[in-house]
């Protein structure tokens, strides 16, 4: 098939660092690419890619230098995808709903995994608009506030295999990974080391709408407690290390989840991940068998005490059956090519008194 990934611009593909959204379109474009599929890739100029990169800006938007104005610059990325819409059977776009009326012409090839939470103001009228566009949820928890939108499927993050190594011995600490932000709950994770009498390593960046959480909220607790480390924002090279290296990952999160790609990261390494039961949490973490699923401070602490009689090699394979980036590529081909019979079958309408087909 011919597919286009459009991928926001506020990253490279993948991210140097910090970056969700921008690392499952690496991770997908590449497992296409490797199934033989044709597939182009519009994104910033330095992402890395086997597939055709159609560099929209020069670098993600978030490390560029001087003013700039991110919707100007994917403006001009989805009039250039409509412009060259028919090249594609598949136009898989990772956007929000930036690229709603720009491409509702060519909407019966559009699909849009939505990234993010479903709970604000407007999006359930926008999907009740916007209907015609097919949609993919990353749990099916996140589907919640708009259970009626036109979804095509479900399909959970995945990563290659060997994209992070399995550690069989931790060096004793807890992590916490992520953003320093209120709904990631960095405090919770503080309290619970602290409590449990256990070290904590915090590799985290901070945002500039989170600078005054950091520096009012965060910072006194990570400053006043010996045992926490603030590491800072990581990369790939050091997560395998950073993951690897911890007794659990610790996601105490006060939000609803949409999927959570931190826990699957950490299912790779091997380490459980002690979670709080919001979102998609339940969907991806197996309660006794890959981490703990938790709704108190009290609770998370006891918890600490138990992950150790977890097994980390059994958490290894329940990451490569349910979470690798081929299982995800195959479900979103299935999608792809449901859309396309669709597409190939004929409408039936009736003309004065006569069915006709109409493509």
């Amino acid at each position: 098939m011919r597919i286009a990934q459009i991928a926001p611009l506020m990253e490279s593909v993948p991210p140097k660092a910090y970056g969700g959204t921008e690392r499952i379109v690496s991770y997908l474009t590449e497992e296409l690419v490797r199934a033989g599929h044709d597939v182009t890739l519009f994104a910033s100029a330095d992402s890395r890619t086997r597939a055709d990169l159609q560099p929209m800006c020069d670098v993600g938007l978030r490390l560029a230098p001087g003013p700039k104005d991110p919707i100007a610059y994917h403006m001009l990325m989805l009039e250039e995808v409509r412009n060259r819409a028919d090249e594609f059977d598949i136009i898989h776009a990772h956007v929000d709903l930036l690229h709603y009326p720009l491409l509702r012409e060519h909407s019966a090839r559009c699909l849009t995994t939505m990234h993010g939470r479903l709970d604000l103001p407007l999006l359930a009228r926008m999907h009740e608009i916007f209907d015609d566009f097919r949609l993919v949820s990353i749990s099916e928890h996140q589907r919640g506030p708009i259970p009626d939108a036109n979804w095509a499927g479900t399909v959970h993050h995945g990563l290659p295999l060997d994209l992070l190594r399995y550690a069989p011995r931790d060096d004793g600490y807890l992590a916490f990974l992520g953003r320093i932000s209120p709904e990631k709950r960095p405090d919770r994770a503080i309290e619970i080391a602290v409590r449990a009498g256990a070290p904590l390593k915090i590799a985290a960046k901070v945002d500039p709408a989170d600078v005054d959480y950091w520096e009012q909220k965060i910072r006194p607790l990570v400053e006043g407690a010996p045992q926490v480390e603030f590491v800072g924002e990581i990369d790939d090279r050091q997560k395998a290390a950073f993951l690897g290296g911890a007794r659990a990952l610790l996601f105490p999160i006060d939000w609803p989840e949409p999927f959570g790609l931190v826990m699957i990261e950490a299912l790779a390494c091997g380490t459980p991940v002690i979670a709080y039961d919001h979102g998609s949490v339940p969907e991806v973490i197996e309660d006794g068998v890959t981490g703990f699923l938790v709704n108190s401070i009290e609770e998370a602490v006891r918890r600490v005490d138990e992950v150790g009689a977890l097994d980390r090699a059994r958490i290894r394979r329940t990451f490569e059956r349910r979470f690798s980036a081929a299982r995800m590529a195959s479900d979103y081909v299935a999608i792809y090519q449901g859309m396309r019979a669709q597409a190939k079958t004929p409408r039936i309408i009736a003309v004065n008194g006569h069915q006709n087909a109409v493509l």
